[in-house]
């Protein structure tokens, strides 16, 4: 399965924040729309992601203060994103490698969506589940 059919499915929405939001304000975006990263955008330019680890870290070093400061001072700038026509392996690989749970997805260098770590385990067993009744069916016949 390729990206761009993962996005079908699960539609392009994507949640973001400003870099000059506070910490406290993207902790609420997050509980708000139930989900465990904010991509940052500068305009319509990704400059990073914030994700709940990103969060943790932030309270550990700076504690309650870390929650006043902009989501900038936290986020991660180094942003792995991922193309419509990879496929599903590729992307679990990318995402094991470098411990990330949310991949931006670009097309044509616009930001059309993300996907999770949660979507790529769905598909993985969606395509598992398939190819078992495939096989039952296939046995069942011969």
């Amino acid at each position: 399965m390729l990206v761009a059919e993962i996005l079908k499915d699960k539609g392009g929405a994507v949640f973001s924040i400003a870099p000059q939001n506070t910490v406290a304000q993207a902790c609420a975006e997050l509980e708000g729309r139930r989900v465990g990263a904010l991509i940052v955008c500068d305009e319509d330019r990704v400059v990073g992601v914030l994700s709940e680890r990103d969060v943790v870290r932030a309270v550990a070093r700076d504690g309650e203060r870390s929650l006043e400061r902009p989501v900038s001072d936290y986020m991660t700038r180094d942003v792995i994103f991922a193309e419509p026509a990879e496929t599903v392996a590729v992307l679990m690989t990318r995402m094991t490698d470098r411990r990330i749970r949310h991949l931006p997805v670009l097309t044509a260098g616009r930001l059309t969506g993300v996907v999770s770590i949660g979507d790529v385990v769905k598909c993985q067993i969606a395509e598992a589940t398939h190819e078992a009744e495939s096989l039952r069916t296939y046995i069942a016949a011969g």
